[in-house]
């Protein structure tokens, strides 16, 4: 049996709910009975509840395009059969189980009925068990067979059990004045007829997690998100789609931007989409290049950030280009970086991958990962890693999908800052200095994808969305387009030279093993002396014959 006896106890904000209480009861009864079955013996069990209470509205050409209200609850039930050292949630060396990563989401009843409840609770604690324990057996057998491991850790620390009743999360809209504000904004991209395509939207969600398990942490815990999207699309002539989108993220209704800003950066959008309609092809390209502040911040969480994932530096599948470089110098002796959860905004902008407590029931931490330039640490949740046996709150999940180790708030920090006109000036010294007539400044990236396992190569990609030509001969800056920033971690991070005292923010969502979840990403502007970019696919549809009806 695996039960600890300290207890750490946080707030109590509010009454224990009545769904956490149904939680308990139902979980003291099924761990009674099944730590006692053979031949692997339950010796931990979690429940988490999620309720996520949703309003998106979405509106077009001055028109409400979609109303959606949806309320849902889902439940996890996470079961470890045998012992903390060898239990079901081992690797299974030479296969990937699927089953394991895409389940179907388990609902529960949105009442808060203890015999509903429990019920679900008892039917997929029972489902849950017999699969660990068939699980555990093809474990033992793998183990047979297969060679040695390298990394022999145990697969589930021990943790202090937690106790935090927090404020339930809710939102109130006021859905009529919503909807003729947005009607009014997505107006604004009718006017132009080379706008093919333009929405705009809001996205409310209030998620409430609820969670217990066999050591007795209980957590309830709420947050609320609130996104404003413009969208709007084109078409270039020789066949590419162009986008250009702005998304505005907070937790509370008033800090949204006021209707002139929202209506300024309409414009700008738009200004920039048509720019890049017009804007020239890049062909493939190295040499120097500016990524700003929000651009690197999604650069520094595709490239570095899930390569200091916990759970990647144990698993035989993993390509571990980080494990075995702790103490050693990894990036510029001037840049450290943190991951920080537990920071609810920066320098007052909301942080989207704020959190309370993990999904594992471990109080969200700051975790130093490089200390000027050094590797120090590594994102973990409870699977411990060699030299490093202990959970640090990056347990994380999207519900239906197994807990491992996520980023939250991945925070870049320079010692070596100038000012962003500055810094722009040494990328033209640094084009002059290699010989090159132009370089590149990324203003904005969509998103990205790296490759982290062995079978693959070590390699990512990023989709900028807004691309500058930068020449050496004193000519404007000019817009590009057609190009995707490719290459190694290793090799990109040797290239960077200095950053910007510009810090910005990066508010997104981000997909991996565990599913989507909501992170954040703070960096500045950073100088590189080489980077490298592909030419982008290339659709071959013609533009539209026709102009838009308004237009006609």
């Amino acid at each position: 049996m695996f039960l600890f006896l300290h207890y750490s106890t946080s707030s109590f904000a509010a009454q224990e709910s009545p769904v956490l209480k149904s939680m308990e009861k139902e979980l003291s009864r099924c761990f009674s009975s099944l730590s006692q079955e053979k031949p692997a013996p339950l010796y931990f069990l979690s429940y988490e509840i999620t309720d996520i209470d949703r309003t998106t509205l979405s509106a077009s050409y001055g028109a409400i395009k979609s109303e959606d209200q949806d309320r849902s609850r889902f439940l996890d039930v996470d079961v470890r059969v045998g012992t903390p050292q060898l239990d079901n949630t081992h690797e299974i060396r030479g296969e990937f189980d699927f089953s394991r990563y895409f389940q179907e989401p388990v609902r529960i009843s949105l009442e808060d009925d203890e015999g509903a409840i429990r019920e679900r609770l008892w039917l997929e604690t029972e489902r849950r068990f017999k699969e660990a324990q068939e699980r555990y057996t093809k474990i033992l057998t793998n183990k047979a067979v297969k060679v040695a491991e390298e990394d022999t850790s145990r697969d589930f620390s021990a943790e202090k059990p937690q106790v935090f009743l927090g404020d339930k999360a809710q939102l109130k809209l006021d859905l009529l004045a919503w909807k003729e504000k947005l009607k009014k904004f997505s107006q604004a991209f009718k006017k132009n007829p080379e706008v093919y395509r333009s929405f705009v939207s809001l996205d409310l969600q209030s998620v409430n997690k609820y969670l217990v398990n066999s050591e007795k942490t209980k957590i309830e815990q709420g947050n609320n998100y609130i996104r404003l999207s413009l969208h709007c699309v084109t078409k270039a002539e020789d066949g590419m789609d162009l986008y250009r989108y702005e998304v505005f993220d907070v937790d509370k209704m008033e800090d949204l931007p006021s209707d002139e800003k929202i209506n300024q950066s309409i414009q700008v959008l738009i200004d920039e989409l048509l720019a890049l309609r017009k804007a020239p092809l890049v062909e493939p390209y190295t040499g120097p290049a500016i990524l700003m502040n929000r651009a690197s911040g999604v650069f520094f969480h595709e490239i570095f950030g899930h390569r200091v994932e916990g759970h990647r530096q144990k698993s035989e599948m993993e390509g571990q280009t980080f494990t075995k470089k702790v103490g050693q110098k990894i990036l510029p002796d001037f840049i450290s970086v943190y991951d920080d959860p537990s920071l609810g905004q920066y320098n007052k902008t909301f942080l989207r991958g704020y959190y309370e407590y993990d999904d594992e029931g471990v109080k969200s931490q700051k975790v130093t990962v490089v200390k000027n330039g050094v590797l120090e640490n590594f994102l973990m949740y409870r699977s411990p890693i060699k030299n490093f046996p202990q959970s640090n709150g990056h347990g994380r999940r999207e519900p239906a999908h197994p807990c491992v180790a996520r980023q939250g708030n991945l925070m870049v920090i320079s010692d070596k800052t100038v000012s962003y006109p500055r810094l722009r000036e040494l990328l033209i010294e640094e084009c002059k200095k290699q010989g090159k007539p132009y370089g590149l400044i990324f203003k904005d990236i969509a998103g990205g994808y790296t490759s982290t396992q062995r079978y693959g190569a070590q390699t990512f990609k990023v989709i900028p969305l807004f691309v500058y030509r930068v020449y050496t001969d004193g000519r404007p800056d000019e817009v590009v387009r057609g190009v995707d920033i490719v290459g190694t971690p290793l090799t990109s991070f040797s290239k960077i030279i200095l950053t910007g005292d510009d810090y910005a923010v990066f508010n997104g969502t981000c997909g991996a093993e565990s599913g989507m979840v909501p992170v954040s990403a703070v960096s500045p502007s950073i100088l590189v002396s080489e980077i490298e970019v592909e030419k982008k696919f290339k659709q071959q549809d013609r533009p539209p014959i026709l102009p838009p009806p308004a237009h006609q």
